[in-house]
Parts: structure tokens; sequence; C-alpha cells
């Protein structure tokens, strides 16, 4: 009996079905694929030409061409090891993107690494094919089509995974009901039906068991990455650029977000710390009058008389319209660019225009369906939210542990728009308190640490990870 079910076509076909699915995921580049997105998709961009939190990974082979293979492994496992042993593309690499510490991947044998590069080296040279792009890209062979969804390959899978679970319930019912012929219960002849087979207790519970699963696992992924938005660079009320003002003008961060070295949070800084430089500077080098006047009237600065305007609160929107307009007219046609450009009348006209088209740029941009009035704080846009279960302390990382603000927040000084520079995960926080030394040296914060003092002083220990004071506790982010 058991001779005949093997060599059944319904077995054939469940042995086939079971290759198939193997096929699927035998292949070199899919496993390099999903090994990328677990391990890497995080800090290197996707499509392997832009920089991102760390390089472009598209010609990485090329680039250690040089050194022996079994280097790159060891970098990709663990870099900080390689930079300080000497090796000279550890140090280059190191120095070029310090103080952002790549991740160990120790975890990896050298063949999974083989895998990722292979898929790495097929996206770079053949790019990834997107709905409706232009360009003749082409689609890579053996990854999905579009590289930010498989949802087709895991409907597929699916189907299959469906039709195995009919053929084996099938399966499974005959061979009880030839059982249950041997033993005298049931009749000769007596078969279940497919509805029978999908209504029965087993069926159902499976099914039950699935949709948990997959619920669970929606709501645990979802609640993984909330308030977690890399790359998220919105418009705000204001364009303010970080390039201009801490590159060009090489205003300190901790002037404006003077809360980072103090306080859990590193504040939004009000308008009266914009007015700080700008009773002075009246007019900007890109956009001239038009987004400084936003800052005056949020906080009812009158720039023709530079005091503030009395009772500004109760202030009727006619009269602070007439205000900032005269201005924003004598501002106009006092600059020279404007003087050369129009004369007499149309120098007036052109005023008025640009007058009206300025306090357009100041009433949308604060006032909104909650805030009636252009009176009032500006309602920056937030970027940075970690989810109310984490714990995360500006003064302790900024004072404390002197960590510079581009190690989280990237290079600002070149951002024209802020946008959310790291993952801000749970891995990327734990990978950064082990591989981040203390700076325990004139430190008195840490002086209660006698034991690494000692050690150090001896030479018994070389360097103090946050890991090593407890930095990877669970209560010290969530408790």
């Amino acid at each position: 009996m058991i001779y005949r079910y093997l060599s059944s076509k319904s077995f054939l076909l469940v042995v086939t079905l079971l290759m198939s699915a193997n096929f699927l995921f035998a292949q070199d580049l899919a496993e390099g694929k999903e090994l990328f997105r677990a391990n890497c998709a995080t800090c290197h961009n996707k499509n392997m030409k832009a920089d991102m939190t760390g390089p472009a990974l598209g010609g990485v082979e090329e680039r250690w061409a040089d050194y022996p293979r079994e280097d790159l492994y060891s970098w990709i496992k663990g870099s900080q090891a390689l930079i300080q042993s000497g090796h000279p593309k550890a140090n280059e690499l190191w120095n070029q993107w310090k103080p952002n510490i790549m991740q160990n991947f120790g975890n990896l044998t050298d063949a999974q690494i083989d895998n990722i590069l292979a898929y790495v080296d097929d996206v770079y040279v053949n790019g990834v094919k997107k709905p409706g792009g232009a360009g003749g890209e082409v689609a890579n062979v053996g990854v999905a089509a579009d590289q930010g969804s498989n949802t087709l390959l895991y409907t597929v899978l699916a189907a299959i995974l469906g039709l195995l679970a009919l053929v084996l319930a099938r399966i499974i019912s005959n061979l009880n009901t030839l059982a249950q012929v041997k033993d005298g219960t049931a009749v000769a002849g007596t078969k279940k039906s497919i509805l029978d087979i999908l209504t029965s207790k087993g069926v159902v519970a499976f099914a039950l068991f699935a949709l948990v699963v997959a619920g669970g696992y929606t709501t645990i992924n979802n609640a993984i990455t909330l308030g977690r938005q890399q790359g998220y660079t919105p418009d705000q009320p204001i364009k303010f650029s970080h390039a201009q003002h801490a590159g060009i003008q090489k205003i300190d961060c901790q002037y404006c977000h003077d809360g980072a070295r103090r306080s859990k949070h590193s504040v939004i800084p009000a308008a009266n710390t914009c007015m700080n430089c700008h009773k002075a500077v009246k007019s900007g080098s890109t956009y001239g009058t038009a987004e400084i006047s936003k800052i005056y009237a949020s906080i009812g600065y009158n720039p023709k008389t530079d005091k503030y305007i009395e009772n500004y609160e109760e202030l009727p929107q006619e009269e602070i319209e007439k205000i900032y307009k005269g201005w924003i007219v004598d501002q106009f046609v006092q600059s020279d660019d404007a003087k050369a450009r129009f004369k007499g009348a149309k120098l007036a006209e052109m005023a008025e225009e640009e007058a009206m088209k300025q306090w357009s740029g100041i009433v949308s941009s604060l006032t909104n369906e909650q805030k009636k009035t252009v009176q009032g704080p500006i309602e920056w846009v937030r970027i940075h939210n970690l989810p109310d279960h984490v714990y995360f302390n500006h003064a302790q990382h900024v004072s404390v542990g002197k960590v510079e603000c581009q190690t989280c927040h990237g290079k600002v000084e070149q951002m024209e728009v802020v946008g959310q520079y790291a993952p801000l995960s749970m891995g990327w926080c734990v990978n950064c308190h082990r591989e981040t030394e203390v700076k325990f040296a004139d430190n008195p914060y840490y002086d209660s640490f006698e034991k690494y003092h000692a050690e150090i002083k001896d030479g018994s220990r070389d360097k103090v990870t946050v890991e090593d004071i407890g930095g990877l506790e669970c209560q010290k982010c969530h408790y």
C-alpha cells in the first residue's frame, strides 16, 4: 500500500512541488538579496550607486582587488579589528567615513558574503527595473524585477504551498480511510471530498494558526518601524539652510539646539534665538527678505523701527499685513538688483507685486486649520521621532559621551534641507554601544569606574566600550 502511494502521481506531484519550491531559494543571487536586505540595506543604498549612511557598494570587489579576498571577508566580519591591525584599505575607509562605525557581521560565512557580493554586482551592473521608469534600465535576471517588493515571489510560493497542503491532506485522508476499511470501521470505496477535507478540524485549526502568525508578524514588524523614517526630508514652513548656517557661517549646532548639552531633548530653537542674528541680518543670500520676514511676523518684530510691536498678539491681521508689506516694498525698491532691472513706476509696481507674494508666503507658512493667525511660534515639522517606549538622552551622549552630532544626524553642515540620516533602529544603537570607545581620560563622570581605570593604567585593558559599562542592559533604554 505504501509503495503504491510512493509511486503514485500524487506523490510524484508532491516531490515535484517541493523541488520547485526549493529551486526558488537555491539561487545564489536570491540568497544574496535576502542577506543584503537583512544585514546591509539599513546603511547602504539599495541602488548600489549612491552613498547613504555607508558608501555605495557597487564596485566594492574592484576597490579591494589589490588585497587578498580574505581581507574583504575580515572587513565585513569585523571592520574595527582590521583597522586596528593597520590594514591600509581599512584605514582609508575609516578616515573617509568616521565616526560612523560599520557593524560587525561575524555570523556570515565566506560563502554567504560571496552571495551578497554577487547580488551587489548584479544590481550595480544591470540595474533594477522600476515600474514606469525611463532610461532603458534592464531588469535583473535571478532577482525580482522590483527590488523593493517580493510580492510576486511570495504569491507564487503561497500558491505552491497551498496546493501542496491540499495534495498532502488528500493523501492523508485516503490513508486514514484505507486504515479504517482494514479495521472494519469504514466501508470500502468511501472517500472524503475536498470540501470535507477543507472544513475538517485540522485544516480549520491550521488556518487559524496561520492567521495568528501572519497577524503577529505584521503587528511586530509595524511596531519595529514605528517612527523610523530614514531619508524622511519634509518641507519646513521656513526654508532654513543648515548648509548656510552651520556650514558657511560655522554656527555651532549647540548654539541653536542648546538643549542637547543639558537635557533629554536637543530642543527646536525659538524665534528669539533666530533674532540674535536677524536683528542685523535682514536679507538672506538666497531668498532675500522672503524667509526672514516669516520670523519677524511670527514673533512680532518690526524691522522698520527695529522694535518689537506692542500688544502684537491682539493686533488685527490687516495691520500686520500693512507693516510687513510696507517693509518688503522698501527693501525691494532699495535693492541694487531691482534698481538695475526696473525704473520709475515699473519699480513701484514690481515692489507691490513682490510684497503681495511674500505676504502670501508668510500667511501660508505661519497659519493652518488650528492656528488661524500669523502671530505665535513657528510650527516646524518634526523629523526624528523615537517611539514612546524608547528612552534617549541627548545630554548623556553629547556632554558625557562627547558624541559628535554628525554621528547620528549626518553631515548636517552640508544639508540644505535636513532629513533623517540614520536608521535609528535598535540594532543600529546596540552596535554603536558595542563598538564605541568611552572617553575615560579627563572625564570626571567616569571616575567611579576604578577597576577599568586601574586596568588601563597597568596595560591589561586598552579601551572601555559603552557595552562594558552597561550600555547593552535593556533597562538603559526601556524602563
